[in-house]
């Protein structure tokens, strides 16, 4: 029993990120159904990515939600209440390989601005996929926050376009 005057825990009302793993149904509709719902309950998707897994008719869907923990909780108990889902986690970013692929063109027209360009994917680890006269196309695979980091060295030299995969995860033993 709870005197009256005794301060009791708070729940975790920081809003932050939460990558959540979905084992679903392969088959046509699924996304759009899970969607559904996350739009009915005024849940918003920051990013979502799907890929087969190595299981027959499983696809493993990796969905990021901006909220506090009780936002994390509702979505998790509505996902699994669907019977397209096999299995709903929330994947703590501390036990979890969290990555994105980021295709960027970059301007090459300033002066010097190949030998800086490529240095600066050579620290990151970026590969460059495709070189022309006035652009390169570098590809990035990294943490979100590294990739933003790039992006942000990039829009120096003149970013031409981007294509951003989004967010997978996986979990560590």
């Amino acid at each position: 029993m709870t005197r009256f005057d005794e301060q009791l825990p708070e729940a975790d009302t920081r809003i932050k990120k939460h990558v959540i793993e979905a084992m679903v149904e392969d088959r046509p509709g699924v996304l759009q159904m899970i969607a559904g719902m996350f739009a009915k309950r005024g849940f918003n998707i920051d990013n979502i990515t799907v890929g087969r897994t190595t299981k027959q008719g499983v696809s493993k869907m990796v969905i990021v939600v901006v909220g506090d923990n009780l936002t994390l909780e509702k979505v998790i108990k509505q996902m699994d209440k669907l019977i397209v889902t096999y299995k709903v986690n929330d994947i703590p970013e501390r036990s979890a390989i969290v990555r994105e692929l980021c295709l960027i063109k970059v301007s090459l027209s300033k002066k010097n601005s190949k030998d800086d360009v490529m240095n600066y994917a050579k620290v990151y680890k970026a590969e460059i996929v495709d070189i022309a006269h006035n652009s390169v196309i570098i590809e990035i695979s990294n943490a979100p926050e590294k990739i933003e980091e790039f992006i942000k060295l990039m829009t120096e030299f003149g970013v031409e376009d981007i294509s951003r995969t989004g967010v997978t995860a996986i979990g560590k033993d």
